[in-house]
């Protein structure tokens, strides 16, 4: 994002976004915009998620009681 934000303010942001636009008190013009704005936070969130899950990884202990290094996925358990 071009205005530095990190992932937590940006998420802030779009939390306001939507409270605004559930309200439904703006003028058009003006929800048209801020839901654009929502949709570039919401790709910038979305990415920097894809990054963190990216570097996370697990530690598992194998059947010979190795301690061995498994990328995380999101169907991952400890009883592989």
């Amino acid at each position: 994002m071009s205005n530095g934000k990190n992932f937590e303010e940006a998420v802030k942001e779009l939390e306001d976004i939507v409270n605004k636009l559930e309200k439904g008190e703006l003028p058009l013009d003006e929800s048209i915009d801020i839901f654009q704005r929502g949709i570039e936070l919401s790709r910038y969130c979305t990415k920097r998620l894809d990054e963190v899950e990216k570097k996370i990884t697990m530690l598992i202990e194998d059947e010979a009681g190795q301690i061995k290094e498994v990328p995380m996925t999101l169907n991952s358990t400890t009883e592989e």
